[in-house]
């Protein structure tokens, strides 16, 4: 796992500035460094040695040299990449995954990446004609970023690093923190610094002669086939162990996150790692935000060790300023925090960890996907009934029960924007100060071009494809990548993979999710070899006590005093986020969500601004 960065060559000073890039990005490789200069070009890559220690450094070249490499990532079948491209007459100078991707770009051009199984993002500079060729891995798992000034194209696999290019004018996107406070990340390819884009999953571009074109080079296409859960089951039990037999192909050791849930106990147990990590954190509700229990005792049931730590509320609060700094964009998401403590433990014994992200996804995990199917009397009264209902409720006070009348009186394009719902534009308006900030579109036109692509499927398929496209690359893999790259520590992800996707969309509805559970064919098939009460656990997902924290006066002022800061007062009617606060506080009602989202941004803006 590793880091780069790079620019078109137009300035001086140019080794001095990229080697600045590069310390910004230390994290995400520290074991070596390495550069290209010509006078067309500067690129930099830090690298996290995984795979073929001693050989494989970046920038890389082809044989004749007149191709540059620098890459970040897995490629899973390298090995039969690589079988392949030597027949074909290659020659290979490391055993390093990527140099099939160097050597694959030469004998198939942009189509190399549909040969790719892994987790990428990478650019190629052809010195015969000046082209820069990238990609991006189809699920968004590895990040890809990129601007143009008045001179240079800048690219990079983290935003912080253009702060230190001399044409880099730092500015913030009012429209992005719009579409934040719904999504509770950055939804769109446009990012909170104006003018820096992420390049899309499953996406490539070419820049050439001063001209970007990107392409799209692979879709998700749902294709139900008949069959029992059974048969599933088998399936999907076969092709998760052969993923992660592929993602644990490494140099060093692999060790596995381990919550309470099924996905990482799963990964954990067909992996047969020996070390698994968990954190939980101290809360006055018991168990219910810890975790660690539950997790050592599933790793006694399969053998291996469990290392954990409990968060106090003091590191949680001290620590996630320098946490949404490494974010690059703010990430409202509180299970970040979490993650960065897990990555930060295990950083400390392993190199690399498997987690089970994706798997709700693919699998149909959320519990907001048993909602189109499970019908009450009032969901068979007429819908355009149930739609003067819904716009009548939108003007009463939110009372209990209100917003389940508002929901059901909405199609599933007008009411699902994903995982996170935080403010309705007419909520966010009324907080925001900007004009450009409140001319920015309802957050449902976001999700539009999502469910156009899959217009004529049930709505829970629906919900599936529009977090694949969306919440997956823009919260969860985010943090997945940012934190653990901040620790120095390479996360892969099995449920992740090109050969599990092929079988996840072909699964029938009633194998996703049911009127009772979630993720219906999965659980059966990790029943085979876990336990039936890990099998069957519901969801927490990092769970983090930002609720009762937010009531107790420390977090309570702290928060407060950011609420009503200079930064707040030009962003934000301070008034109402205030009021936000002290109704929480006071037990009122749960507005906890809504918080996080405002303060985060404030936390973030501050690292940056």
């Amino acid at each position: 796992m590793c880091g780069f960065v790079g620019f078109t060559n137009y300035i001086a000073d140019d080794g001095r500035v990229l080697g600045h890039m590069m310390n910004a990005i230390v994290h995400r490789g520290p074991d070596s460094a390495g550069i290209y200069l010509d006078k067309d070009i500067a690129l930099g890559f830090r690298r996290l040695s995984i795979i073929d220690i001693d050989g494989g450094n970046q920038p890389m070249f082809n044989e004749n040299g007149s191709l540059v490499l620098t890459f970040n990532g897995e490629i899973y079948n390298y090995k039969q990449l690589r079988d392949e491209l030597l027949e074909l007459g290659h020659t290979f100078n490391s055993h390093a995954d990527s140099e099939v991707v160097l050597h694959g770009f030469e004998q198939w051009g942009e189509e190399v990446v549909s040969r790719l199984r892994g987790m990428f993002a990478f650019v190629i500079y052809n010195k015969d004609d000046g082209a820069i060729f990238g990609a991006r891995d189809m699920f968004g798992i590895k990040p890809l970023y990129y601007t143009t000034s008045e001179n240079s194209f800048i690219f990079g696999s983290e935003i912080k690093a253009f702060l230190h290019h001399p044409e880099f004018k730092k500015s913030l996107n009012e429209q992005a923190l719009a579409h934040y406070l719904s999504f509770q990340y950055s939804p769109t390819e446009e990012t909170f610094f104006e003018g820096v884009y992420k390049l899309p999953p499953a996406h490539s571009f070419c820049f050439k002669n001063g001209e970007l074109t990107k392409k799209r080079y692979f879709k998700p296409e749902f294709k139900s086939s008949p069959g029992v859960v059974d048969f599933y089951a088998d399936e999907i039990d076969k092709t998760l162990r052969e993923s992660v037999e592929a993602h644990k192909i490494a140099d060093v050791e692999v060790g596995s996150f381990l919550s309470s849930g099924i996905d990482s106990s799963y990964i954990a147990e067909a992996a047969k790692v020996d070390k698994t990590f968990t954190v939980g954190f101290e809360s006055d509700e018991g168990d219910r935000y810890n975790e660690i229990a539950f997790a050592k005792t599933f790793a006694d049931t399969i053998g291996v060790e469990n290392i954990s730590k409990v968060i106090t509320p003091k590191e949680y609060w001290e620590t996630f300023p320098k946490i949404q700094y490494h974010m690059d964009e703010p990430l409202a998401d509180p299970a970040a925090i979490a993650l960065y403590f897990v990555s930060e433990l295990a950083s400390k014994h392993v190199k690399v960890v498997m987690s089970g992200e994706g798997a709700d996804e693919l699998f149909g995990g959320y519990r907001i996907y048993q909602e189109p199917i499970t019908l009450t009397f009032y969901d068979r009264l007429p819908f355009a009934l149930r739609r003067i209902v819904s716009k009548v409720c939108e003007y009463l006070p939110k009372i209990h029960g209100i917003n389940y009348l508002i929901r059901r009186g909405k199609t599933i394009e007008e009411r699902y924007i994903g995982n996170a719902n935080i403010f309705s534009k007419k909520e966010r308006d009324a907080l925001l100060k900007s004009d450009i900030a409140k001319t920015a579109p309802e957050p449902k036109v976001l999700c539009d071009k999502f469910y156009d692509e899959i217009a004529n499927k049930d709505d829970v398929t629906k919900m599936q494809y529009l977090d694949i496209n969306m919440w997956l690359m823009g919260d969860i893999l985010l943090k997945a990548d940012k934190t653990s790259m901040a620790n120095s520590l390479e996360l892969r992800v099995p449920f992740l993979d090109k050969n599990v996707m092929e079988l996840a969309v072909t699964l029938p509805l009633d194998c996703r999710v049911n009127n009772t559970t979630t993720k219906v064919a999965l659980r059966r098939a990790a029943q085979k070899t876990l336990p039936r009460v890990t099998a069957q656990k519901d969801k927490l997902g990092f769970p983090v006590p930002i609720r009762e924290w937010l009531r107790e006066d420390e977090y309570y002022n702290m928060v407060k005093a950011q609420f009503t800061s200079e930064v707040a007062e030009k962003y934000f009617n301070t008034k109402k986020i205030v009021k936000l606060l002290d109704m929480h506080k006071q037990g009122k009602t749960d507005l906890s969500r809504k918080i996080w989202t405002v303060y985060t941004f404030l936390v973030w803006y501050n690292e940056y601004f």
